[in-house]
């Protein structure tokens, strides 16, 4: 009866509940105060408009009802409070809603309300249209919220073990809770979630799922969990994230898809920025490929809606992440690689060349170009034969750099075509060379209907707008950054300043620009192509200081007392002036090192000298602009510095502050160390030559043993090739010879010494030549290995006994290689033999075929039957007893062929074999030499090092002997030691008798 009526009257169901639920709601005020006592702001006390007696109430009825239907009902009214009264219901039933969660797994209905409830209690979307204080409090209500929430652990644990539930009332609150945890608290959620077993696998099926709502924000609870995370990163990625990352971009169409396409490039950019390891894997896993479709941007009037722009600006980032200055070099290289193979590089360039695409779009795209061909030697010289669709075709940088010397152009697309144009000639001296051999009298075109990339640079570097004056400077000093040769080359460059005047040099035109007072954005400019182009080029130096108005044009600038406007520039002057002193070859004798430091210390002192050096590095800017290569300013004034620049002014800084120090005397010292360092360098490069030189003829002769196997293995398979023949000529004749038999089975013989139409007997009696010059052969081959035997004999002997001293182990190779040598020719020599037996064989053939068709002939001319029987008998006789013969004659010849062969085969193999012991001794040889010579090195180590301990002791003992203490000699300290050990002894035995 009392539950009745407390459920009846909305009262607790008993005094004991009521007291546990008191305690419970304290526990739960309590840690909010403290929680909220961080912020110094109060709980706000009943008395407000909102109905704090309902809430708890409705916490009473889901703590104690045992219907499930009024524990859903009172979830689902503070549910419906719970946006309203944040505050209150998250307060007083925070801790039931989680027990609900944790109790009434079984109804997805009260789970899914709960979830909502806790959702709008931790969220901070519903705040939109509040004024900023409040929505600042709401703020900090959420995160305290949440702090409390994964105060246990085990919350957050409950929230992945929910995620499980297919039910959308289940799922899809639980992913919208989530995302809100992380979006409040990302860094301590993560790493619950990080240890939580299958957390982050749980959260990856959200992408499987095929509600898309679900899908949707289940990419957005990704992109939150992912943030600021490497550990998390990695685990994505290699739950196949990235390919179900792609089908879903793919299946909403690319660049043409809607947010969700944007959402899940965020999420790749996540994956991947700053993150090697996931790099590697999206480049090994053939992704790079599946980015090309995104860049097909269709025809120029398919129009560029909002979300489009959006999403290729996040594209074209999600490239720039892969081939990022700050990854490691091979990473970046073996992207930039892929890109180019795949055609994406193709695909940005026809962007960056086609119409009607949009100015933020254009700049993002030459900002990514430039890096795709950063350092890259393959995509630069692709890029360089680039041409716009423009009649006549012009160079794709040519069209860039109209646009970077054009004033009328945005400010952004300035900076990017100057990034792109540094990064092209990043390490390409190729292309260095290009440009530069653009402004060399032999090759500017003088019929002036083209312009060259040289001519735009010229022209900008001389024009009346000062942020052209910078960035051609800029573009020329990295067309010779560390190029010796173009330096040298651009010296050459003339300049026509007016009709009827001389030409100019360039290196004239600069400083004469320089001395006329120019805003300070073109002189930082030219100062700093003037510091590139003279360091480390003496020729360069030796052309500047000839001019007799620049030094004196330094030093007064140097010298005055200017505003801090004017510092940079004093700065830069002395740089200048420092890299003049610093590589002077000292050709000019009224320029020399030693005459420019007098020079200095008269007119500006050392120290107010070193002093101005240090403006440049002092300064705001040069910080900026020595973090990443890419020029990003956010106004033309603060165009100051290239990044390039940053990195001579740090080299050079030291140096040029050491060189004004020095004496004469120490700058001869190091000119003579200079010397004899070239000296040795010239001696190196002469020893590595000669190796280079010895390793090409190690190389020609090991072709040579190579090919000398190969004419081997050829000369075997013709032998055995032969071998075959000679078998099939038998079974022919054997044939043959049965044929001839049942024809002529009733006839006579003739006797034996008869001639075949007179050939037979000469041609047997070749072949018996033949056989005997054949066996002599054998003969001699046979004794040569007999010697080839001894000679191995000798080897091993010799071997087992080496000798002791430097001159036997020099006779004894000398002897080796004499012995090679001759074995070397004798191998020659068996491969002429062997080479004759074949022409031999290959002539027995011959002669076999004539006697084939000699029989031939034979059969033909037997007459008819109609003739006389006696002298058919008689030619039958006659023709049976040549055959005969032959028959006899061959076999046996066929028989000594065959053992020739076999005896050669064997002789072959004795050889190898001799071959290859010679080359084992000789190894074995080696390192016994190797040995000796170490063991030699290891006695005379020894020996030094107890010639110095000796003289060590020797000195001890004479400091001991003059501070007056008593030292023994060798003998009796032995001595001392004997007497020593013997008193032991007995001190031992007098010990063991008292025990």
């Amino acid at each position: 009866m009392n539950f009745l009526r407390g459920v009846m009257g909305g009262q607790s169901a008993g005094p004991q509940h009521t007291e546990a639920e008191t305690v419970r709601g304290a526990r739960w005020v309590r840690d909010f105060g403290r929680v909220r006592a961080g912020t110094g702001r109060k709980i706000r006390g009943p008395g407000g408009d909102f109905p704090r007696p309902a809430i708890q109430k409705l916490c009473d009825r889901v703590a104690s009802s045992t219907l499930l239907d009024d524990r859903r009902n009172a979830v689902r009214a503070l549910k419906s409070l719970s946006k309203k009264y944040r505050l209150e219901v998250g307060i007083q039933a925070m801790e039931h809603l989680i027990h609900v969660l944790q109790t009434d797994r079984s109804d997805s209905e009260i789970i899914g309300y709960a979830l909502d409830t806790l959702y709008n209690i931790i969220s901070n979307d519903e705040e939109e249209e509040v004024e900023e204080n409040s929505t600042r409090q709401s703020e900090d209500l959420g995160s305290q919220f949440t702090e409390i929430f994964i105060k246990q652990q085990e919350n957050v644990t409950l929230l992945l073990s929910l995620l499980e539930e297919f039910d959308f009332h289940v799922r899809w609150p639980a992913v919208k809770l989530l995302t809100s945890l992380l979006k409040q608290l990302g860094p301590q959620v993560q790493q619950i979630i990080l240890v939580s077993p299958m957390g982050v696998s749980r959260l990856m099926d959200l992408l499987a799922d095929s509600r898309e709502v679900i899908r949707n924000d289940g990419v957005l609870l990704l992109q939150a969990l992912t943030r600021s995370n490497g550990a998390i990163q990695k685990i994505v990625a290699f739950e196949n994230a990235f390919e179900r990352l792609l089908d879903i971009i793919t299946e909403e169409g690319n660049s043409d898809g809607g947010i969700v396409v944007e959402d899940c490039l965020i999420l790749l950019q996540n994956l991947l920025k700053n993150n090697n390891s996931n790099q590697n894997f999206f480049k090994e896993g053939s992704y790079i490929q599946r980015m090309k479709p995104w860049f097909h941007v269709g025809d120029e009037n398919s129009g560029w809606s909002a979300q489009k722009v959006t999403n290729l600006h996040v594209m074209l980032q999600l490239v720039r992440v892969l081939v990022s200055p700050t990854n490691p070099p091979g990473a970046t290289s073996s992207c930039q690689k892929a890109m180019f193979q795949c055609g994406l590089l193709q695909q940005l360039c026809t962007i960056l060349m086609a119409t009607g695409v949009p100015a933020d779009i254009l700049t993002e795209t030459i900002n990514t170009v430039s890096e795709v061909i950063r350092g890259y030697q393959v995509n630069q010289d692709y890029f360089a034969s680039v041409n716009a669709p423009s009649n006549p075709p012009r160079p794709a940088i040519v069209v860039l750099l109209m646009s970077m010397v054009n004033e009328r152009q945005p400010f952004v697309l300035r900076c990017a075509v100057l990034y792109c144009f540094q990064c092209f000639l990043y390490k390409n001296q190729k292309g260095q060379g290009e440009i530069v051999s653009t402004l060399l009298p032999s090759t500017i075109d003088a019929t002036g209907n083209s312009v060259s990339a040289g001519q735009l640079l010229c022209g900008g570097l001389f024009s009346t707008d000062s942020l052209s004056n910078w960035c051609a400077a800029v573009a020329l000093a990295h067309a010779l950054q560390e190029n010796a040769t173009q330096k040298e080359q651009l010296l050459r460059v003339q300049l026509a300043t007016s009709i009827g005047n001389p030409p100019v040099s360039l290196l004239q035109q600069c400083t004469n620009i320089l001395s006329q007072g120019s805003k300070i954005q073109t002189r930082v400019g030219l100062l700093m192509l003037l510091c590139t182009w003279l360091s480390n080029c003496p020729i360069a130096v030796t052309h500047f200081l000839h001019n007799s108005a620049n030094v004196p044009f330094l030093t007064g600038q140097i010298a005055e007392n200017l505003g801090e406007e004017e510092q940079l520039v004093q700065g830069l002057c002395a740089l200048l002036l420092g890299i003049s002193i610093y590589f002077n070859d000292n050709s000019l004798e009224s320029y020399m090192k030693e005459k420019l430091k007098q020079l200095i210390e008269k007119r500006i002192g050392k120290e107010n000298f070193i002093e101005k050096l240090g403006f440049i590095s002092k300064h705001e800017l040069y910080s900026r602009a020595s973090q990443k290569p890419q020029p990003n300013f956010p106004s033309p004034e603060y165009m100051i510095f290239d990044h390039e620049f940053t990195k001579l002014v740090k080299e050079l800084e030291g140096v040029i502050t050491k060189a004004i120090y020095k004496s004469s005397e120490e700058d001869k010292k190091e000119e003579e160390v200079k010397k004899t360092l070239e000296q040795h360098d010239s001696i190196v490069t002469h020893y590595k030559n000669m190796i280079r030189e010895q390793d090409l003829q190690l190389e020609e002769l090991k072709q040579q043993i190579s090919t000398l196997k190969c004419q081997n293995e050829q000369l075997q398979t013709a032998v055995t090739q032969q071998v075959s023949q000679i078998q099939q000529h038998k079974d022919q004749y054997n044939l043959l010879k049965v044929q001839l038999g049942k024809d002529n089975q009733h006839q006579g013989s003739y006797s034996d010494g008869t001639q075949v139409n007179g050939i037979q007997p000469e041609e047997v009696g070749r072949l018996r030549e033949e056989i005997e010059e054949l066996k002599s052969n054998q003969e001699l081959l046979q004794s040569q290995l007999a010697e080839k035997d001894s000679l191995i004999e000798n080897l091993k002997s010799s071997q087992a006994s080496p000798g002791t001293n430097e001159q036997s182990s020099a006779t004894a190779s000398a002897r080796d290689s004499e012995q090679i040598a001759e074995l070397k020719q004798e191998l020659a020599t068996l491969k002429s033999q062997l080479n004759s037996q074949s022409v031999e064989i290959t002539k027995l053939q011959t002669e076999k075929q004539e006697l084939l068709q000699k029989t031939e002939t034979f059969a033909k001319s037997v007459p008819a039957p109609g003739e006389s029987e006696a002298g058919m008998a008689a030619k039958t006789t006659d023709v049976e007893g040549r055959l005969s013969a032959l028959l006899q004659e061959t076999k046996e010849l066929k028989n000594e062929i065959k053992a020739l062969s076999e005896e050669r085969t064997a002789i072959k193999e004795q050889l190898d074999a001799s071959n290859s012991t010679i080359a084992i001794l000789q190894n074995e040889k080696n390192k016994l030499e190797m040995d000796v010579t170490d063991s030699k090195k290891e006695q005379d180590d020894l020996l030094v090092l107890l010639a110095d301990q000796d003289q060590k002791i020797f000195s001890l003992k004479n400091k001991l002997k003059e501070l007056g203490h008593p030292v023994e000699e060798e003998d009796e300290l032995e001595s001392g030691d004997q007497d020593d050990e013997e008193d032991e002894d007995e001190d031992d035995g007098k010990d063991q008798d008292h025990v």
